[in-house]
């Protein structure tokens, strides 16, 4: 089988003929000129003219392509160094191309990454700006107002205080949900999982959200009469806290007499999944993919007036995943939206 050479063999290979070929004509000539020539030297001086060269050309080659582009390798991290030292030197130029262009291809990836974290840093900082300055701004008025005179009226000052007071509650939820989703994203929170009746779980948090949704005139209900307890094992205090805001987001975007239901269902290999259904106004589908992203708002001035740190949806997704478990969002506009999330169910003892 004929074997190709690689390019720096090709390259060495030519030089070294060429060399040959040039210094057997200079003897050639030389003999000719000023003795008889001796065709047996003459084929081993050729012989060992190109082998020389060949060897002297192709090392040089090798040491030039390896100091160098070693070189570039450690400049630009192109190659891990364990990588150079195991394999042979590199000599074939389409090979080391190859490489290259790999090379630039994910650092192309890599630095379009980095972008989309900057862009997202900056939106970020500028959300937590916002969300932390409104609050402050309100406290910070009452208080000067308080300051300027006002607290020399018993009753403008206790409505000031009461109001300053409602600032100060705000800014503590959204501080507090901040440092939750901080550890959520570090793994520093851990879920201390218990069996519980779901079904029981989801009449609380109604109860507690009874209130919030008669002020829309939004009704609270399951989609059918549980007669038996369903248990799950999860950690209570957090699933109520994905049930709480979940239902919040429905009351939030519900419409005036609608409703919310939650609903659940049995799934395969002891799962349940729990839905949480509103006939609301919906979210548009290219906003559906940024929901759970931390201070994402569809409707950023509606949901302002409504209250929240805009982090609620970012909680739950953490909650839910660090169950291991999945969360899901399906929304036609103008229609409704369906949030659902599975959890490990508790079979009982028949």
């Amino acid at each position: 089988m004929r074997q190709e050479f690689k390019r720096s063999y090709k390259f060495a290979f030519i030089t070294s003929l060429f060399i040959t070929l040039f210094v057997t004509t200079l003897n050639l000539f030389y003999q000719y000129a000023y003795f008889e020539i001796d065709f047996p030297s003459m084929v081993i001086i050729t012989i060992a003219v190109f082998v020389f060269s060949f060897l002297i050309i192709q090392l040089r080659i090798e040491l030039f392509i390896y100091r160098r582009i070693k070189f570039l390798f450690d400049k630009v991290s192109l190659l891990e160094s364990t990588n150079l030292e195991e394999q042979p030197v590199m000599t074939d130029m389409r090979t080391l191309t190859r490489e290259i262009e790999k090379f630039a291809e994910g650092k192309k990836v890599e630095i379009e990454a980095l972008k989309i974290r900057e862009n997202y840093r900056k939106e970020f900082m500028g959300n937590v700006s916002h969300e932390l300055k409104t609050p402050l701004f309100t406290v910070q008025g009452y208080i000067l107002t308080l300051l300027d005179g006002a607290v020399k009226d018993k009753k403008l000052r206790n409505k000031y205080l009461e109001r300053a007071s409602k600032g100060v509650d705000r800014l503590i939820y959204i501080v507090s949900d901040l440092d939750m989703i901080t550890r959520l994203e570090a793994g520093n929170l851990h879920v201390k999982k218990t069996k519980f009746d779901i079904v029981e779980l989801i009449e609380e948090v109604f109860d507690l959200m009874e209130m919030k949704a008669h002020k829309k005139n939004i009704s609270l209900t399951l989609d059918m009469d549980y007669e038996n307890p369903i248990y799950v094992f999860a950690d209570k205090e957090k699933i109520q806290q994905v049930l709480t805001n979940l239902v919040v987001n429905s009351i939030k975007y519900g419409k005036e007499g609608g409703t919310t239901e939650v609903s659940i269902e049995s799934l395969i290999k002891s799962k349940i999944i729990v839905r949480v259904t509103d006939n609301g106004e919906g979210i548009r589908k290219e906003h559906i993919p940024r929901l759970f992203e931390r201070f994402f708002r569809v409707d950023k001035s509606g949901s302002r007036k409504e209250g929240g740190s805009g982090l609620g949806l970012s909680i739950v997704k953490h909650i839910i995943e660090a169950h291991k478990e999945k969360i899901y969002v399906e929304s036609d506009f103008g229609v409704g939206s369906e949030f659902s999330f599975t959890l490990e169910g508790v079979k009982e003892p028949a």
